[in-house]
């Protein structure tokens, strides 16, 4: 079985896990209806997406 022959640094650690972190996720304010939604999805109170209605409103 393969066992590392020195320690792991702390800063070696961390120079390899400076790229786990959680990203925020990009939410938008809907320029017509004024609720927040995520980008690239359509607004379910309204059902527009780009600029187009796709589904009927949910009343």
């Amino acid at each position: 079985m393969a066992v590392p022959k020195r320690k792991t640094t702390r800063s070696r650690a961390g120079k390899r896990r400076s790229h786990l972190k959680i990203s925020s996720k990009n939410i938008i304010e809907d320029k017509k209806s004024g609720e927040y939604r995520l980008s690239h999805h359509l607004d379910l109170k309204t059902g527009f997406y780009k600029g187009r209605q796709v589904l009927d409103p949910k009343e």
